[in-house]
């Protein structure tokens, strides 16, 4: 397939994958506890009153409640609630194999008319086994069946593994994320004039990626949600996600590893996380041609519609390396709008950019480098052999992963 033709754009849900939220400008936090609790914009903000009203938010459950932080301040007729699991979860692997659990928890912000969200901050509430969180709108039309997932399995929420399960395909031009934290994240307020529009009555899940490397240790995670009345004249945000394949071999020292062959990493994902394992596969797809081992990889995607960039942020795990986006690769309006040349996964928060104005048929390219060689100097993989690498979703697998935070037309 051309690297310049139109690609599929729908995935499995399972190419939703972690991330870190994208903004235009970032500040800090602060925890409300009460799920529905609002702040007019003059009210004052401290980090006493969120202790207080977080640590009301998980009387009578069991486990770690999101600490409180300072926030930034409000802004005319903003508002700010706070959506909060509704008792702790102690995770575990849910296919009885691996280190990894994903979880997704259905929270009511209480939305009585259309509104704009205007910032996020989740409150990772026990931040050793909090790999990384991510926010999705649910309309209202997918209220019920977010219910009925909730209801079907015992304990708070329900296994997602890839996205949050309500949608049989993920559209990577136009992801439902509202907001996420990943380490090195902080609130996120998006600059005046933008936001995300949600319609009333609409939840909001929180998936949470639990890492069981730390242990099995209750959660109580939360979330800030800053709200402006749906009537303003904002631009709406969404965003587009620019996943790439991983695949990285085993050192030439240590090729005879039971798991360095592809078939067999591959099947061993799969065991892992279920149907969400294939992302692998798909992401060729996605992206053209088949799978070629090698430290760096990359995807170019050609735009269909016109659109305009407002802020970026990359996502890899331990093993990452550098990751690259740029738009119109290759020809004399090429740019670039991320480049980190030595990858930190502690330090995943979004940078905004001056706005780039991109038209039909433009194209944009992510490129990520995994290297093998940090698996000597990282504790997570104590005792673990070389292994080939593909794109999976457990903290000692990896990912390559552009975000773009867009207005279009």
């Amino acid at each position: 397939m051309s690297p310049r033709r139109r690609r599929p754009v729908a995935l499995a849900a399972a190419l939703t994958v972690s991330l870190v939220a994208l903004s235009a400008c970032s500040g800090s936090d602060a925890s409300d506890g009460d799920r529905r609790a609002t702040q007019p914009a003059d009210a004052p903000s401290s980090a006493a009153t969120a202790g207080d009203e977080a640590q009301a938010a998980g009387e009578g459950h069991d486990g770690h409640y999101a600490e409180p932080a300072r926030s930034k301040s409000l802004r005319a007729g903003e508002t700010r609630t706070t959506i909060a699991m509704p008792g702790s979860y102690t995770p575990s692997a849910p296919y009885g194999t691996g280190t990894d659990d994903y979880r997704c928890f259905l929270l009511d912000p209480g939305l009585e008319r259309d509104t704009w969200l205007t910032g996020t901050h989740v409150l990772p509430g026990n931040p050793e086994v909090v790999h990384h969180v991510i926010l999705f709108q649910v309309p209202p039309a997918q209220v019920a069946a977010a219910e009925a997932k909730d209801d079907a399995e015992e304990d708070e929420g329900w296994t997602c593994f890839g996205g949050t399960g309500l949608d049989q395909f993920q559209d990577v031009d136009n992801a439902a994320w509202i907001g996420a934290w990943a380490p090195g994240g902080e609130e996120s307020v998006v600059k005046p004039g933008f936001g995300v529009r949600l319609a009333k009555g609409s939840r909001v899940v929180m998936q949470v990626h639990y890492n069981l490397l730390a242990g099995q240790q209750p959660d109580t995670s939360a979330a800030q949600l800053r709200l402006a009345p749906g009537k303003r004249p904002y631009q709406a945000l969404s965003t587009m996600l620019l996943p790439a394949p991983v695949e990285l071999p085993c050192r030439p020292k240590h090729s005879d590893g039971e798991l360095c062959d592809r078939a067999a990493a591959l099947a061993d994902v799969k065991e892992r996380f279920g149907a969400e394992g294939n992302t692998a596969d798909l992401l060729h797809l996605l992206c053209g041609g088949k799978p070629k081992a090698g430290e760096e990889q990359s995807c170019v995607r050609t735009l269909g519609e016109p659109l305009t960039i407002h802020g970026v942020a990359g996502h890899m795990h331990l093993l990452g390396r550098s990751i690259r986006i740029e738009v119109n690769p290759g020809t004399p309006e090429a740019r670039t709008v991320l480049d980190i040349p030595v990858w930190d996964f502690d330090d995943q928060g979004g940078r905004p950019i001056e706005p780039v104005r991109l038209e039909p048929f433009d194209q944009v390219k992510v490129t990520c480098r995994h290297v093998q060689w940090l698996r000597d100097k990282l504790p997570a993989f104590e005792g673990q052999p070389d292994r080939y690498v593909v794109w999976g979703e457990g903290t000692t697998d990896e990912m390559c992963l552009g975000l773009l935070q867009v207005t279009r037309g």
